[in-house]
């Protein structure tokens, strides 16, 4: 499934990177890997082998014959010795192509970088290309998500963006169940590793989660391509590579009917986008509902599609070209709830008219019961300029219209008659094209009145001072009308206009809470609703992005910038179209948000800055509590032992003496570990505890660790420990972690039962089990074992501090590994330490 995005640079040639990505080890990454390179060496190529890992498969190992292979750098690190990536050998023998396994690999300290990757960017830098495979949780942004879905964290990764730059990347693909066999037959694992590996790391729903992970991230990468290929060459057309089905939305009742219509168009295909968008313009959108927008908003989300509000006076316009901005393939309209009478005073509505524009997009209009039900248009409209032009024609016509039909029946009429009629025309045409029309009308209305109605006709003299007032009061109701109707419609555009505003910052608002990050999120809404080519935020000192977000091909040839102050710190810098002066309120609301985001921000580092000292508070609280008493029962037992030996007037048997000594002991024993145990716990939480990890065997530490305890007889049962490999670990500290968990194993163990020891290895992790079979833990407890100075189940306060877990958990994830609880079948509770095997080379650290 290869993805060929990549663009050859200019200048100097630059090596090209071809990735092989899988979804879990087994695939067959590294296999297809070497039948490329045989086929490119069949063709002529120069092809070397960097560094190959076969995993010990043979058949991946028999297809190395007949390639060369450079051989690799041996470091050495605390007594045991790596084969690592000769660079500079590979640099030297500078090959036309070089296989590299394993990009994500974490190099043995004394190479040039800490990172193949970074390899492998010096290869391609040099002009050398590169073929190189990885998994897919070894990409940064998923590690948390593979974390979540297998169990187990992944310590080594490599940025998105490195492979995202491959020249080619291709899916090595394979079922779940086929991989599954392949592993049961073994040719993944060995035989002793396959049975632990197919009950963990690969269950059918991990590999089958990884597998969409794996397919999903590369189609973002494909899409991420077209977009590139399509802004570079200009191509304004919609390419229906992928369902996008764009509903406009006007927040009136049909809205429901138009989503669930739109999402059934979505479903008729897999990976089928639904968008949702609502547009307002300057002068509002006629019936549009706050209220009705929030729940058809809620209505969309809940179906999976995305909400969008964008700002445009010509609605279908505004429509079409977020409709391919967003590569739309499907744009649903619902049909005009106008009834004939309004179409036929208005004209073409915004679904005929973006019908007509619509070109390679499909334009769905949807029927509805609301359709034809709607009111006549409002008085406080403002009209478009062809309205207008309309509105000036009408003023000239319609006089002239009347004084024709009224002519014909001047016998019957009178002129009170006549004068009413020629007001209806005024009002009309006012209706029709606002107040200056309608003030030309009854200028033009006043004469024609005058010269073929009030005597004497055909002339501009009026014979009568009642005809006289008549016309006069004629022109004044006439300006009068004219007035009201410019009146009505400032105030209605004004109302219309704060409506659509709220509107606008209503959305904003609801993105912002529903968000994680408020910055982001509030850039996207702002280009959106703005329809804006780019929104970034700089720091006007430095000049320095701080985000940014674009479309995916400019709309505009000559993009206008406009800037916006966001705060002391931070600078709007907004391209695209010309944005009017009346949208500049709305900015201003915009960049009080920006502001308020960036501060929140601020104070949210402030206070996580701030936690680690509250915790340490807290901590230092709790201790001074629990020493009170539990420190200091150890400490008199053993000052009253001593001092009753040293004591002259008592005299002591033998018997006694040793009895005393060993009390004394045991006292100064038990404090030992109590003080050693804060002082771990000190040490993990202020970052100083420094660990010498090394390949640790299981089976040599767990004897000491039991050594160690206070009855060296306890009844555990150790099982499979020298079947798996070593473990990364500090000795000592793996030492007093499996202490403290076998001595809370035996405390609410059943009487009588055996502590079980065991351990199984997989997908480079090592799980260590402790299992008893004593009253379990409730899910609700789980987490507060783990927190210091609790002691869950015990009635009285002579079994310690409550360090012995919250010390394990820490000194286990110290050492890159995890301790959590499980449920023990049939009864008890089993302690899971997962630990690194020792496939790294050994170093130290400080946690």
């Amino acid at each position: 499934m290869p993805a060929d995005l990549g663009a050859q640079p200019t200048g100097r040639r630059r090596g090209r990177l071809r990735v092989y990505l899988g979804a879990a080890p087994g695939v067959g990454k590294t296999y297809r890997m070497l039948d490329e390179a045989h086929r490119r060496r069949e063709r002529g190529t120069d092809v070397v082998v960097g560094l190959l890992e076969t995993h010990d498969r043979p058949r991946t190992a028999r297809l190395l014959d007949g390639l060369e292979q450079l051989p690799r750098t041996v470091r050495r690190y605390r007594d045991t010795e790596f084969a690592e990536l000769d660079l500079d050998a590979l640099l030297g023998r500078r090959p036309e192509l070089a296989l590299v396994d394993e990009l994500a690999h974490t190099n043995i300290p004394g190479g040039r970088h800490a990172k193949r990757w970074q390899d492998v960017e010096e290869l391609l830098a040099a002009g050398i290309d590169v073929v190189t495979t990885v998994n897919i949780q070894h990409l940064e942004s998923l590690n948390d998500v593979v974390q979540k879905i297998t169990g187990v964290p992944q310590r080594e990764t490599v940025p998105d963006e490195v492979v995202r730059r491959a020249d080619q990347i291709e899916l090595v693909d394979m079922a779940p169940q086929a991989l599954r066999r392949r592993l049961a037959h073994g040719n993944v694992y060995q035989a002793e590793k396959v049975d632990a590996a197919l009950a963990n790391y690969f269950r059918v729903g991990n590999l089958t989660a990884l597998r969409e992970l794996a397919l999903l991230w590369l189609a973002g990468r494909v899409d991420e391509g077209l977009r590139d290929y399509r802004a570079v060459h200009n191509i304004d057309r919609v390419w229906e590579t992928r369902e996008r089905v764009v509903v406009a939305l006007t927040g009136g009742p049909e809205g429901p009917t138009l989503i669930r219509r739109a999402a059934r168009i979505c479903d008729r295909t897999a990976g089928g986008e639904l968008i949702a968008v609502h547009v307002t313009r300057s002068d509002g959108l006629a019936g549009a509902s706050p209220g009705r927008l929030a729940e058809q908003r809620s209505l969309v989300e809940s179906l999976g599609g995305s909400y969008h509000v964008v700002v445009g006076d010509d609605i279908p316009e505004a429509l079409l070209t977020f409709a391919r901005a967003r590569d739309a393939t499907q744009l649903v309209l619902g049909t005009s709830r106008r009834g004939r009478t309004n179409r036929f005073l208005t004209g073409p509505g915004i679904g005929e008219t973006t019908v007509d524009r619509s070109e390679d997009i499909d334009v769905h209009m949807v029927t509805h019961a609301f359709t034809g039900r709607g009111r006549l248009p409002s008085l406080g409209r403002r009209h478009s300029r062809r309205r207008t032009l309309a509105g000036y024609a009408a003023g000239l016509a319609v006089p002239w219209l009347l004084t024709a039909l009224l002519s014909q029946a001047h016998t019957a009429l009178n002129l009170t008659t006549d004068a009413l009629i020629f007001q209806l025309g005024v009002v009309a045409v006012a209706l029709l094209g606002g107040a200056v029309s309608a003030l030309l009308a009854s200028v033009v209305a006043s004469l024609l009145l005058n010269y073929y109605f009030i005597p004497p006709v055909h002339t501009f003299t009026i014979g009568e001072a009642n005809n006289f007032i008549a016309l006069a009061v004629f022109a004044a109701v006439a300006l009068c009308v004219s007035t009201v109707v410019d009146h009505s419609a400032r105030q209605t555009a004004r109302a219309a206009r704060a409506t659509a505003e709220a509107e606008t910052l209503s959305t904003l608002a609801g993105s912002v809470l529903r968000g994680a990050d408020a910055v982001p999120a509030l850039l996207e809404r702002t280009r959106t609703s703005f329809g804006l080519d780019t929104v970034a935020l700089l720091d006007p000192a430095t000049g320095e992005v701080l985000a940014r977000t674009d479309t995916p091909a400019a709309a505009d040839d000559h993009p206008e910038t406009t800037e916006l102050p966001v705060g002391a710190d931070a600078l709007l810098v907004l391209t695209g179209r010309r944005l009017p002066d009346t949208d500049h309120r709305v900015l201003a609301a915009f960049a009080a948000h920006l502001a308020a985001a960036l501060e929140r921000d601020r104070l949210a580092t402030v206070a996580a800055e701030v936690e680690p000292i509250r915790a340490a508070d807290r901590m230092r609280t709790a201790l001074l509590a629990a020493v009170s008493h539990d420190l200091r029962t150890p400490l008199a037992t053993a000052l009253a032992s001593v001092g009753s030996l040293r004591s002259p007037e008592v005299e002591f048997s033998a018997a006694d003496r040793a009895e005393l000594l060993a009390l004394a002991d045991e006292s100064l024993v038990e404090l030992t570990r109590l003080v050693d145990n804060l002082l771990d716990l000190s040490r993990l939480q202020a970052g100083a505890l420094t660990l010498h990890l090394q390949p640790t065997h299981l089976d040599e530490i767990l004897p000491r660790a039991l050594d160690s305890l206070p009855d060296p007889d306890v009844p555990v049962r150790p099982l499979d420990l020298d079947t798996v490999p070593p473990v990364l670990a500090d000795p000592p500290l793996l030492e007093r972690v499996l202490a403290n968990v076998v001595t809370n194993a035996l405390r609410h163990n059943a009487p009588g039962a055996p502590v079980l020891v065991t351990a199984s290895a997989h997908a480079h992790r090592v799980e260590i089990r402790i299992v008893d079979r004593g009253p379990g833990i409730p899910p609700e407890d789980r987490d507060r074992v783990f927190l210091p100075f609790q002691r869950l189940g015990d009635t009285d306060n002579t079994t310690g501090l409550g360090l012995g877990l919250a010390l394990s958990r820490g000194l286990a994830e110290a050492m890159g590994g995890s301790l959590d609880v499980e449920d023990t079948p049939g009864g008890g509770t089993t302690m899971l330490l997962t630990l690194p095997a020792a496939t790294e080379a050994p170093h130290e650290e400080t946690r």
